[in-house]
Order: structure tokens, then C-alpha cells, then sequence
């Protein structure tokens, strides 16, 4: 059974749209950055996307306010369009200087927000997403000092859960399908109290359930607050090793909604280090999905997937726990896909200024090469300090392009010398895939947006406008939130597919290959994880280039089904459903 939907390409459409909606309201370009003078415009304040992101610095220099937040670009509402959270900080003294320099918005209370997507379709064929903040009638109350953000149906019933990362006790939202949610974190047992930035459900034993990994920070306490200076002899941030690391947490899913903590025993426990990314896939190609591990300033781990509830560390054997240079890097956002096409996953992890970012090309059995200088990305990342991060294949020619957001965490003395209230802010960069193992920088291509200087923190990629092409949500530290709409990859052809297993529930890890006459397969995954301190969307978006000729798409289940499908067509997004292709034997 294949459920359809389609959408007509709207060819740059959306651009004269918007300038006379944006014209009709009284806003100028500028004030809604909503500009399409290149591939994305900004479209969040013109969609109704209001939120701004408030840390409440101290003036102490907390090492948490620079750290967050995150976002999430999910189908909460299950009406086929991506809605949208957003995780908000808090105040950190009664002397806040933010309440100063960047005061939360008045009558929006400091808690997470939830808007809902009402997508639309102009006359011309233009979708236009518009979102309503519905925080309140969903039953959220989500007040802590929030970094991330993950979901998936933890569950099993049909609807998306939502998993809140905080400076403090996390929480468990239950979608209760109604449009509303309900706290379950004590219920649940996942109640974790570390500083945890990002987290990921995975079925790590293949059960049918979703478990949850998260990964801790650092032990932070504001009344042991350290002081730490920059090279001038100012106060500035501390580095996490002014700290003692974290250990993560494995929770396996019980099946009855509630979790074990089985960090010991599965072995997660014999390692930690100072994680703030994390990201899932099956990097061995054993059909048992591992867990990679982005540790600032310490080795990266590879957990790999014994098949037997346990995990072994194979970060410092697969090549994939330092650099080329056998150095230990600030490793902040991580990503996982199959950047050359080959049919394996690679990782991909955002670094500090000074360092390079770093790219580890997958040789198919989980054994990794550094490929950073030879793929054209170390030059262009040296003068940032980055976290976000998205793989995604913006112009929908096959070959899956790079976006990466920056923003310091330590005071660039040039903009101290300028006075600036908050001197961390940095542009974000956008590279495409040329194809053959080599990147080039387009940012100055991509439009008006990349042009902000801001304190960039998480990223999450989807279809916010069912058009056929990705787009990103963009969280600012302090700053507001951007809604990049691509204006590019709908001139292209496109195949969607969300991806259902035999529960019913968005088939996280699932891999699938795309045929093309006279062309090289293409592999994609359904995800959520990955980035930093963000949740994407799991539906899987395939460019097909220039035709729209589509060969069998094969889906290799998390169960160990693999099944394949015939006739699919281009442009539209298709539902498959697991036990209802045709069975593939091995």
C-alpha cells in the first residue's frame, strides 16, 4: 500500500510571494529576513517563527550559557507538514545581564516552545508554511534551562514523543495524539540530572522498541563557578577541562513505557568523556546499529553494537577518536551519512577555532581514514568555531551538501574592542559536493542570511514546505531563531519517503537505496539524531538531478527485513510500510 502526496514545484515563486506578504504587513525585507537573493531565504518571522533564544548570562561567565539551544523539525500533529520546538533557557541570578542586553521577549514566559505548521498552498502552486505558537494548548510546560532537544515515538503508538536535554532534570514528553502532551519522565525512569546537551533514541538491541542515549556534558555547579581568563588577562569562559567529564546514559526501552538504565551493563560506562553530539547508524555494516560520540576536547568513542546488549569503544581502532595528527579536538556537532556515494555511513564533527573540522571516510567494515585535507573542508573551517551541522542535499543533484553553524565560546578580541554586548557571533558556511571526494565553499552564494553574524548553535534539517528539497531550522545563543527555506532544489527532481515499520512508528536507522538508469545508486538513512542538540526530520529526501527516471528502492529495515519496491514515482512524497514490499532474500 503506498500512500502519496504530491506537490507542485514552485520554480522561485516563493520569493515575489513573500516580498508582497512581507509588504502587505508593513515589514521590510530586512526586518523579516526573509530575502531571496540566493539558494535560502529566511523565512521565520514571515512564517510566524517569533522565538529568540534567551541564556541568562550573568556577567559570571557560567559555562552553560553559551551551550545551548537546540530545535527540533518534526510531524507532531501527524497532518503530513513538520512542525517545530524550540529549547529555551532560563535566568541564572537575579542580576541576569541579559535581562539588560538582550530582555526576553515580553509576553513570552521563558519556557520551550511548540509551533505548529498550518501549511497552505497559494493559488500558484507555492506552499507556504505558517506556524502558530500552540505551547500553551498543548500542555508543555517545559521551564528549565533547556539545551536539546530529540524525538521519536518511544511508545509505539503512532505519535512522536519529545525528550528535552536541560542544565538539570530532564524531561520525557508523551504525545498524547490529541494535540497535546504529558510530562512522564518519573514514570519513565529517564529522569536524567547531568548537564546534557544531546541525546538520541535508538533500538540498539532490535526489539522493536526505541531505547535512549544520552550524552552528558560536564559536572557544572554555579556555586563552584571557575574563573578563567583569555590571553589579554580578561574573564572569559572556561574550557570544559577546567571540569571533571560526565558519563552518559544508555536507557533501554521496556516495551511497557517505561526505561532500564543499563549503562553498566552494556559496557557504556567503562569510558566517558565530555560529550555534546551524538549520532546512530550501523557503521560496520552488520545491520546492528553502533553509536559515535563527540567528545569537546577529549577522544571521540565508537560504541560498537555487539548484538548482545553490550558496546565496545572502537573510537582509537577505527580511526575515528582523534585526528590525522593523532590529536584529541573540540569536537562539538557530529553528522553521519554517505558523503561519497559508496554505500556506507561517514562521520563528520564540527571543532573549535584554530582547529580544522573533520571528516572520517567509511571504508565499508567500520574502519575510518581522516580525509579532511584531501576533501577541500580544513582551509575554510579554521577561523570558526562550530556546532551545528547538517548534511543535506540542497540542490537535489544526488550528492549530499555540507551547512555548518558557528559561533564562539570564547570573547573574539576584536569585537571586545568594538564593545560588543556579546562578542561571540560569527557568519555560517554552506559547501556543495562536487562529487568525487571534493567540497567548495558556496556560502556567498547561498543568500541575505548568510551574511548574519550571530552565535549559531543547533541545527535541524526537513522539508518544512513539502516542496521536494530541504530546508533548516538555525537556533541562535541569545539571538533569534532563522527558518532557512530553500529556493534551489525543487528546480530539480526529488523522490520523498517516509519510512514506517511494522508497528506503525517512523522506522529511525532504516536504510535505503535508490536505483537510477545509467546512474550510481543513491543511499540514504531515516534519521532523527545527529547535529547538535537537535532533532531532524526522518522522512528520507532523495535528489534526483536533471531525471526523473527511478530503478527499484530497496529499504533494509532496522529488523533485518529488507524489502524492495518497483514503480515508485518521482516528485511526491511516498509512505512504505514494512511487510507490505517485496521481500528481498539475502
Amino acid at each position: 500500500m503506498l500512500t502519496l502526496l504530491t506537490r507542485r514545484n514552485p520554480h522561485g515563486h516563493a520569493a515575489s510571494i513573500l516580498g508582497r506578504v512581507l509588504a502587505a504587513m508593513g515589514l521590510s525585507a530586512l526586518s523579516a529576513a526573509a530575502v531571496a537573493d540566493g539558494y535560502f531565504s529566511d523565512q521565520a518571522e514571515a512564517s510566524g517563527v517569533d522565538f529568540v533564544q534567551f541564556n541568562g548570562m550573568s556577567g559570571e561567565f557560567y559555562m552553560i550559557e553559551n551551550l545551548g539551544g537546540g530545535g527540533a523539525l518534526f510531524d507532531y500533529d501527524n497532518d503530513g507538514d513538520l512542525d517545530i520546538y524550540l529549547v529555551q533557557g532560563a535566568m541564572l541570578g537575579p542580576k541576569a545581564l541579559s535581562e539588560a542586553l538582550f530582555p526576553p521577549q515580553p509576553g513570552k514566559p521563558l519556557t520551550d516552545r511548540l509551533y505548529r505548521n498550518d501549511l497552505s498552498v497559494a493559488r500558484d502552486g507555492t506552499p507556504r508554511p505558517r506556524f502558530v505558537d500552540v505551547t500553551e494548548a498543548s500542555g508543555i510546560r517545559s521551564a528549565g534551562y533547556g539545551m536539546g532537544v530529540t524525538v521519536g515515538d518511544y511508545d509505539n503508538d503512532g505519535w512522536v514523543d519529545v525528550y528535552v536535554n536541560n542544565y538539570g532534570r530532564n524531561q520525557l514528553w508523551r504525545n498524547n495524539g490529541n494535540g497535546t502532551f504529558s510530562e512522564v519522565t518519573d514514570q519513565a525512569g529517564v529522569g536524567e540530572e547531568r548537564l546534557s546537551v544531546s541525546s538520541a533514541f535508538v533500538d540498539y538491541d532490535r526489539d522493536g522498541d526505541l531505547d535512549l542515549f544520552v550524552s552528558n556534558y560536564v559536572y557544572f555547579d554555579p556555586e563552584e563557578n571557575r574563573e578563567c581568563s583569555a590571553p589579554d588577562g580578561s574573564r572569559d569562559y572556561c574550557s570544559p577541562r577546567a571540569y571533571e567529564p560526565a558519563p552518559d546514559r544508555l536507557y533501554a526501552n521496556r516495551g511497557d513505557g517505561t526505561f532500564e538504565d543499563v549503562t553498566a551493563k552494556s559496557g557504556i560506562a567503562r569510558a566517558f568523556g565530555t560529550g555534546l553530539g551524538v549520532v546512530v547508524a550501523d557503521f560496520n555494516g552488520d545491520a546492528w546499529p553502533d553509536i559515535y560520540v563527540a567528545n569537546d576536547g577529549m577522544a571521540n568513542q565508537l560504541w560498537r553494537n555487539q548484538k548482545d546488549g553490550t558496546f565496545v569503544d572502537d573510537g582509537l581502532l577505527s580511526g575515528t577518536a582523534v585526528n590525522m595528527e593523532g590529536a584529541a579536538e573540540a569536537s562539538m556537532g557530529v553528522d553521519a551519512v554517505d558523503v561519497d556515494g559508496d554505500g556506507d555511513e561517514d562521520l563528520f564533527m564540527t571543532h573549535l577555532l584554530g582547529e580544522t573540522n573533520t571528516i572520517y571516510i567509511n571504508d565499508g567494515e567500520g574502519w575510518f581514514e581522516d580525509r579532511t585535507m584531501a576533501t577541500g573542508l580544513a582551509a575554510p573551517s579554521k577561523g570558526y568555531t562550530s556546532f551545528g551541522t547538517a548534511w543535506f542535499d540542497y540542490n537535489n543533484d544526488g550528492w549530499l551538501d555540507l551547512y555548518i553553524a558557528n559561533g564562539g565560546v570564547n570573547n573574539f578580541l576584536s569585537l571586545v574592542l568594538q564593545n560588543d554586548p556579546y562578542p561571540l557571533h560569527q557568519t555560517n558556511q554552506l559547501f556543495v559536493n562536487l562529487g568525487e571526494g571534493q567540497f567548495k565553499e558556496v556560502t556567498k552564494a547561498a543568500g541575505k542570511v548568510f551574511k548574519l553574524s550571530e552565535v549559531s548553535r543547533g541545527v535541524a534539517c526537513g522539508d518544512v514546505d513539502s516542496d521536494g528539497d530541504a530546508d533548516l531550522l538555525v537556533v541562535n545563543n541569545n539571538g533569534r531563531a532563522r527558518l532557512l527555506v530553500n529556493q534551489e532544489g525543487n528546480r530539480r527532481h526529488w523522490l520523498g519517503l517516509r519510512l514506517l515499520d511494522a508497528r506503525g512508528r517512523d522506522a529511525l536507522g532504516a536504510r535505503v537505496r535508490v536505483e537510477r538508469p545509467k546512474q550510481r545508486p543513491l543511499w540514504r538513512r531515516a534519521r532523527a539524531d545527529g547535529s547538535y542538540a537537535s532533532a531532524n526530520d526522518p522522512r528520507v529526501l532523495v535528489g534526483l538531478g536533471d531525471s526523473a527516471a527511478l530503478g527499484p528502492v530497496r529499504v533494509y529495515w532496522p529488523s533485518g527485513l529488507v524489502e524492495q519496491w518497483s514503480g515508485l514515482q518521482a516528485d511526491r512524497y511516498t509512505t512504505l510500510r514494512e511487510g507490505e514490499g517485496q521481500e528481498v532474500k539475502s
